[in-house]
């Protein structure tokens, strides 16, 4: 039955950790944006499109946000507690730390399986929309910027200039455009002693509407000759119409991103993972089927012409030279050597196709395990992380936020770096898959057991005041002494 003790702690821990969730999920949101800022920026990108991507993205960043929400909050939940000697209340009353632990653990435990659910099931379509939004926002051309005193070539075939823009952003002076579009170089000039720039309501055309100048026009001579027609053209007014559509956005078709490891549930991966079982299997057959034709025809055709040239000896020899080619008749050799060097040949590229097909196959396959055991570490490292952030908060017994963030992120860091690990050692092949990805699990679950136990007995070993008094002992012995 849920007593009032058990309503107080996870009351005590949800404020926390919907708090220190969403500032770790920001966090990590922030670092994201940052580290593609270079590449998003000045592309014209709308609001609404950057939105769109950090959403995706914050999502895809969930569960990693979610075990350092719950070890921050843990260990500052129980450090209020013990700061505010409510702990050493509770224990008093003949309630151990493992029973008042335990609503929470069941808490956690069900937060754990929620995030299953939300790293198989959304975490993959999250990943499609996020990736490739961002392949298209990273390969999407700059927005059109045109700049006094220097030449724009954003747009193909065309070389722009003008001298002077006003401050109003569409009226520009002294202009010069270069058209390239017949390949044949600057045979196509406009200058222009003023105009103005109007962008078409879907931003699709840019019109340069020129005022008071000159085309100059060069066509050259079909029959070849040397002596090339120049045109020049006055105007009052000219229209020159821009088309500006590459540097709107084009979206890839998502469904060539949907067969990635990153899209795909636990049933998915573990179909990948089956198929490559079964693809491995295959190799020797398929070795043997590419290479038989090869040694079949080979040892056919050696039997035949060592048949022809042992026909008329009367005794076998009983030994034979140690290079084989001795046995074939001169006549034959040139064309034996031929035929072994090609079909060694043959067969070696066979072999090398096929090992380089596999090695490929193996990438993937140690990639699909991987990704198969992350669905179940990233949701049992909430737990692991309650179990060592509940009985450190208790071992320390500060609230706040100064020592628990700096004991909770330097934790977090840990089994980061030994899960990053892990991982490499598994993609190298170095260990299995399911030791690499397990093993930060494995190497903190004991520390886990270790700080639960010294949470138990009143452990002082984060307190000042413990290490002071055993600094004032060991100075009274020097003392003595």
């Amino acid at each position: 039955m849920i007593k009032k003790l058990d309503i107080l702690i996870i009351k005590s821990f949800i404020g926390p950790f919907i708090v220190t969730f969403f500032v770790t999920l920001f966090v990590l949101v922030m670092q994201f944006f940052w580290l593609y800022m270079d590449e998003l920026l000045g592309k014209g990108l709308g609001a609404w499109m950057i939105l769109q991507l950090l959403f995706y993205m914050s999502t895809t960043l969930v569960p990693l946000a979610l075990p350092l929400g719950i070890v921050l909050a843990s260990i500052m939940t129980f450090g209020n507690l013990g700061e505010n000697f409510e702990l050493v209340a509770i224990k008093s009353a003949g309630i151990s730390l493992l029973r008042f632990m335990r609503p929470l653990l069941f808490f956690i435990i069900t937060i754990s399986a929620l995030a299953f659910v939300f790293n198989n099931n959304v975490i993959p379509y999250a990943n499609l929309k996020a990736l490739s939004l961002l392949y298209d926002l990273r390969n999407s051309k700059p927005a059109f910027n045109l700049r006094a005193g220097q030449f724009n070539q954003d747009i193909e075939n065309y070389s722009i200039r003008v001298g002077e823009k006003d401050e109003d952003g569409s009226t520009i002076r002294n202009v010069i455009i270069y058209d390239h579009t017949s390949g044949m170089g600057n045979d196509k000039v406009t200058i222009a002693e003023e105009g103005q720039m109007i962008s078409t309501p879907d931003k699709s055309y840019m019109i340069f509407r020129l005022k008071k100048g000159w085309r100059y026009e060069e066509y050259t001579n079909k029959d070849g000759s040397e002596n090339n027609e120049q045109v020049r053209m006055y105007f009052k007014q000219w229209d020159k119409v821009f088309d500006l559509s590459s540097f709107k956005l084009q979206r890839t078709n998502q469904d060539l991103f949907k067969n990635a490891y990153q899209m795909m549930n636990v049933k998915q991966l573990a179909h990948e993972i089956d198929s490559a079982d079964r693809y491995r299997s295959k190799i020797p057959d398929k070795v043997y089927n590419y290479l038989s034709p090869y040694v079949s025809l080979a040892a056919e055709d050696s039997t035949r012409k060592l048949s022809t040239k042992l026909v008329n000896v009367s005794t076998p020899p009983t030994s034979y030279d140690s290079t084989f080619i001795t046995l074939v008749p001169d006549s034959l050799r040139v064309r034996v050597l031929q035929l072994a060097s090609s079909q060694a040949r043959s067969s070696k590229n066979l072999v090398e196709v096929t090992v380089s097909d596999l090695t490929i196959r193996q990438m993937n396959y140690a990639t699909y395990k991987i990704e198969w055991h992350r669905k179940f570490t990233l949701s049992f490292a909430c737990v692991l992380l309650f179990l060592i952030g509940a009985p450190l908060g208790a071992i320390i017994r500060k609230g706040g936020l100064g020592m628990p963030l700096v004991v909770a992120i330097a934790f977090f860091v840990v089994f980061h770096i030994m899960s990053i690990t892990g991982e490499k050692l598994a993609r190298t092949g170095a260990v299995e898959a399911w030791i690499g990805m397990w093993m930060a699990t494995a190497m903190l679950l004991p520390i886990a057991f270790i700080l639960i136990q010294q949470a138990r007995n009143d452990s002082q070993v984060f307190s000042k005041e413990w290490y002071m008094r055993i600094w004032s002992a060991v100075s009274r012995v020097f003392k003595k002494s």
